[in-house]
C-alpha cells in the first residue's frame, strides 16, 4: 500500500504533497486560494508529470541530449521523455519516494542511462507564512558525478513576476552557450510584471533582492528566495498550454552536461563521491492592498 498524502497547514498555508508521484507539491493554497495548476484528480499526475503541481527536478535540471556521450569518464545514454526529443527534468519527478518521521521524503536513482547511484531527499516546513523546502542530491557512487538540482512549479495565472538577473540564456531548447544581457529586450523581468507569452529561458546570476510572484486576481504576493552554493538559475516557461506559469530554481543552466563537457558556464555541478548538492527554497507569501 502506498504512503498517503501528506499535509502541512496552517492560517495563512495549505500544503498537500504526493510521494506516490515525485513527492510532488499538488496543492499550495495561500489564504485559501491555490497558487499551483493544481488537478481535481491526482492521478493526473501520473498520466502528465510535466504538466501538474511542482516537482524536484534530478540529477539534472532543464533538458539534456539523448544518446551516448561521454561526460567524467562514464558514457551518459539518456532516452527522450519530451516532444522535442529531449530527455528533460531529471529521473526522480514521478519516482515513488519514501517519507519518514523526521519530515524527510527520499529517493534513490541511477541507471537508465545515467551511470552513477544517488540519492535525492526533500524536507518541507511551514513556518508562518512561508513554505521551506529544503532540497540535497548526494552522489552514492564512487567517481565523481555531475549534478543538477531544481524544482519546477506551474503556478496559475495570471501571473506577474520579478526575475533579479541581469543575464539569460534566451531559449532552453539548443540554447546559447553563453547568456546575453537583458536590457532592451524582453527577457527584462527586473521589474515585476506580466511575462511576455511564449517564453522558454533561463535566467543567470540571480541577484538579490527575491524573486517576486504576484496573483492580481486574487492579491496575493509572494517572494521566493533561492539559496546554494552552486549557479542560481531560473527557468520561466509561458506556454500557451497549459494556461500556468513555470517558474523554476535551478542549480544550472540549460542542457548542463553539455556546459560541462564543453567548459561552457553554468554547467552541472561535479559531486566527489559522497558529496552532497543543496537547494534551498523559501516561498514568502502575503496579502497586498489591492
Amino acid at each position: 500500500m502506498g504512503h498517503p498524502p501528506i499535509v502541512l497547514e496552517n492560517d495563512a498555508l495549505e500544503v498537500v504533497m504526493l510521494p506516490e508521484h515525485g513527492a510532488r507539491l499538488h496543492r499550495i493554497r495561500a489564504f485559501g486560494v491555490d497558487l499551483l495548476r493544481t488537478p481535481d484528480d491526482p492521478a493526473s499526475h501520473g498520466s502528465e508529470p510535466f504538466f501538474w503541481g511542482a516537482y524536484v527536478m534530478a540529477p539534472w535540471c532543464n533538458r539534456a541530449r539523448p544518446g551516448p556521450m561521454e561526460v567524467a569518464g562514464r558514457t551518459v545514454d539518456l532516452a527522450p521523455n519530451f516532444p522535442d526529443g529531449s530527455a528533460i527534468h531529471g529521473q526522480v519527478y514521478g519516482s515513488r519516494w519514501t517519507a519518514a518521521d523526521d519530515g524527510w521524503l527520499t529517493v534513490s536513482g541511477g541507471g537508465d542511462g545515467w551511470p552513477w547511484r544517488y540519492q535525492v531527499r526533500l524536507r518541507p516546513t511551514l513556518v508562518g507564512s512561508t513554505l521551506e523546502l529544503l532540497c540535497e542530491l548526494t552522489n552514492r557512487s564512487d567517481d565523481p558525478m555531475p549534478a543538477g538540482l531544481g524544482l519546477h512549479p506551474w503556478f496559475r495565472r495570471p501571473l506577474e513576476v520579478r526575475v533579479p538577473a541581469e543575464t539569460v540564456y534566451s531559449r532552453n531548447t539548443d540554447s546559447p552557450d553563453r547568456p546575453q544581457a537583458v536590457d532592451g529586450t524582453a527577457f527584462d523581468l527586473r521589474t515585476t510584471s506580466m511575462p511576455p507569452g511564449e517564453l522558454d529561458a533561463t535566467w543567470s546570476s540571480l541577484i538579490p533582492p527575491s524573486v517576486r510572484l504576484r496573483w492580481p486576481d486574487v492579491a496575493i504576493e509572494a517572494e521566493l528566495e533561492i539559496a546554494t552554493r552552486a549557479a542560481a538559475c531560473l527557468a520561466v516557461a509561458t506556454p500557451t498550454d497549459p494556461d500556468a506559469t513555470a517558474v523554476e530554481p535551478q542549480t544550472h543552466g540549460p542542457d548542463g552536461l553539455r556546459r560541462l563537457i564543453n567548459g561552457e558556464p553554468d554547467a552541472l555541478t561535479m559531486l566527489a563521491p559522497g558529496g552532497t548538492l543543496s537547494l534551498a527554497l523559501r516561498l514568502r507569501v502575503q496579502r497586498v492592498a489591492v
